[in-house]
């Protein structure tokens, strides 16, 4: 008796936990689930960043903040393989990669002018892409 009512017990409290869990689970990354959108947002976002004065005095917050971002997205479309096969995904993967890479190994310097240009005709080319579905 006493081994069956702590199988039981033992039941309950991984339904529980597992019910609790999976009720907590949602979006942290701040995205919507939509690639467009996301994909918009997020260019906006890095054009704030990227713009960034070299003084600013909250440099650091917003480029881990962008980093988090940039992780996020890149998580939730890489597997996605109607999403990670677009021509528009693939261009934009390779300006989060040049930006999370100069924030990695530059993280007091400003972006330079030369990267600021690239990444500014990428996010074109990136939003050229979804206006035509690509």
């Amino acid at each position: 008796m006493k081994n069956l009512l702590s199988r039981v017990f033992a039941l309950m409290l991984v339904a529980v936990i597992g019910l609790t869990g999976c009720s907590a689970v949602g979006p942290s990354d701040g995205l919507s689930g939509n690639y467009t959108e996301d994909t918009i947002a997020l260019i906006d976002s890095l054009r704030e960043s990227i713009a960034l004065p070299a003084d600013a005095p909250n440099k650091a917050e917003l480029q881990d903040e962008t980093k988090a971002r940039i992780n996020g997205f890149a998580s939730r479309y890489r597997r996605n393989t109607s999403v990670s096969n677009l021509s528009s995904f693939s261009t934009m993967r390779t300006a989060l990669n040049a930006l999370a890479g100069h924030y990695s190994s530059y993280p007091n310097r400003p972006v330079p002018q030369k990267l600021q240009t690239r990444l500014e005709q990428e996010f074109r080319q990136v939003e050229a892409a979804l206006k035509r579905g690509a």
